[in-house]
């Protein structure tokens, strides 16, 4: 019987035609579409996507070349788009071939860090199991430390975790999200995981002419708008939560936004008249200004009230 010759390794690469063929233009597409603004981090992804496909290049023409470290550390402040980037993330890497699965495995300390002697190391290891062949990304990380708990089990998980970081890298890859003071005194702490880790990107707060943008996009999905009225009033009220406690970026718009659905459904009960869909569908001026961000974030009595 003939032998069957072996395909020839190609000579060449048109790296635009595998950006396209490849599904990483579509992931792009739909990071720019759901995401209002963080430019410099949908630049950091660009950036990383085309490392990868020249990686990928490099292997198809026999070239040396070693699987880039594709851990990462997420940080900024909530409500800045971590978790959706994340997600964008474990399916670019899905359709590149370096994760098998591209699902998301979303964590924070208590799904890792057990109670007593011996609940830390199966916890752990059963997160691992679920991640492996996606995208790991630990939510605050930097609590799995607490030194001044001789008592705390989270060392454990640390020590599990950076050993599957090592020898999974191929499997696995896990993004560490957090406020950016509080995660380099974790990885101050911790050399371990900033030697596993290549990729840092900084989560920049929206602006308030981007969270306005965000709410009305918010909206929208629901199914709701505001009227002309509401707009502008939803341009002041992201000027003065900003300066409240517990602001959130787009998480606090979120918020806000399902208060005014509530306000408005109650508005709209108590006229006892009948509605059509446009009064259905709208929020208005009055739906927004029962909030107390507009009164200092003080309640009727006068006491600073945390729902706002």
């Amino acid at each position: 019987m003939d032998d069957v010759a072996s395909e020839p390794k190609p000579t060449a690469i048109d790296l635009r035609a595998e950006f396209e063929t490849s599904g990483v233009r579509e992931v792009l597409e739909e990071l720019d579409a759901e995401l209002i603004g963080l430019e410099p981090v949908k630049q950091r992804i660009r950036e990383t996507a085309a490392l990868l496909l020249v990686d990928r290049a490099r292997k198809a023409l026999g070239l040396a070349h070693d699987t880039p470290t594709l851990h990462m550390s997420f940080t900024g402040n909530p409500g800045t788009g971590k978790t959706t980037v994340a997600q964008k993330m474990a399916g670019l890497l899905h359709r590149l071939g370096y994760v098998r699965r591209g699902h998301l495995v979303s964590v924070t300390r208590d799904d890792l860090v057990g109670q007593y002697i011996g609940h830390t190391a199966p916890k752990t290891k059963e997160v691992m199991k679920r991640a492996m062949g996606g995208v790991l990304f630990i939510d605050e990380a930097y609590y799995l430390y607490r030194p001044d708990n001789e008592r705390d089990y989270g060392q454990e998980a640390i020590e599990i975790l950076l050993q599957v970081m090592e020898n999974n890298r191929d499997d696995l890859v896990v993004i560490m999200a957090g406020y950016a003071d509080r995660m380099d005194r974790f990885f101050s702490a911790n050399p371990g995981f900033r030697s596993r880790i290549a990729h840092h990107i900084d989560f920049p707060d929206y602006s308030d002419g981007e969270l306005g943008e965000i709410s009305e996009k918010m909206l929208e999905s629901q199914g709701y708008v505001f009227d002309a009225a509401a707009r502008r009033a939803m341009d002041e009220y992201v000027a003065l939560r900003r300066q409240q406690p517990h602001f959130a970026n787009a998480r606090s718009i979120r918020n806000a936004l399902d208060r005014a659905r509530l306000r408005q459904a109650n508005r709209l009960f108590e006229g006892r008249a009948p509605v059509d869909a446009a009064a259905l569908s709208t929020i208005t001026e009055a739906d927004l200004r029962a909030s107390r961000v507009f009164s200092g974030g003080l309640d009727p009595d006068g006491n600073r009230a945390r729902d706002q």
